[in-house]
């Protein structure tokens, strides 16, 4: 999926972008727009995640205005990608891509299509604000 998203993203000229399947929070402000693929598992984010929120908080990191959105795969109830993108634009302030996309299980085509779409739409929105 992160790969589907880094597609459609790519797809707009110039627009650079760099797929991380780990980052340190202090790295969160080197990004004009970050877009977080969370798998839900039982109801909840990744902890991976929440100590992600919970550094660039204690850190006091500024990403107000900066692009969010969210993606992800479920088993059963698939809420992870909103709970992601809700503290993105509750807590930190940013700019809110929405709908978030989500895949039952493994992404089939219209899901992965859905992800290049968020992708286009995340560099759009970049470029006209720019």
């Amino acid at each position: 999926m992160a790969k589907a998203v880094a597609e459609g993203a790519q797809s707009v000229n110039g627009v650079e972008v760099d797929v991380s399947y780990h980052v340190e929070a202090s790295e969160l402000t080197n990004y004009d727009a970050i877009a977080l693929g969370a798998p839900t598992y039982r109801k909840e984010i990744p902890i991976d995640f929440k100590n992600l929120f919970e550094e660039a908080s204690a850190q006091n990191l500024s990403l107000k205005g900066k692009l969010a959105a969210a993606f992800g795969s479920y088993g059963w109830s698939g809420e992870a990608p909103k709970m992601v993108l809700d503290i993105m634009k509750e807590e930190f302030k940013m700019q809110a891509i929405e709908p978030t996309v989500l895949a039952k299980y493994i992404p089939d085509q219209t899901a992965l299509d859905d992800c290049r779409a968020l992708g286009k739409k995340i560099s759009e929105t970049l470029m006209n604000t720019s």
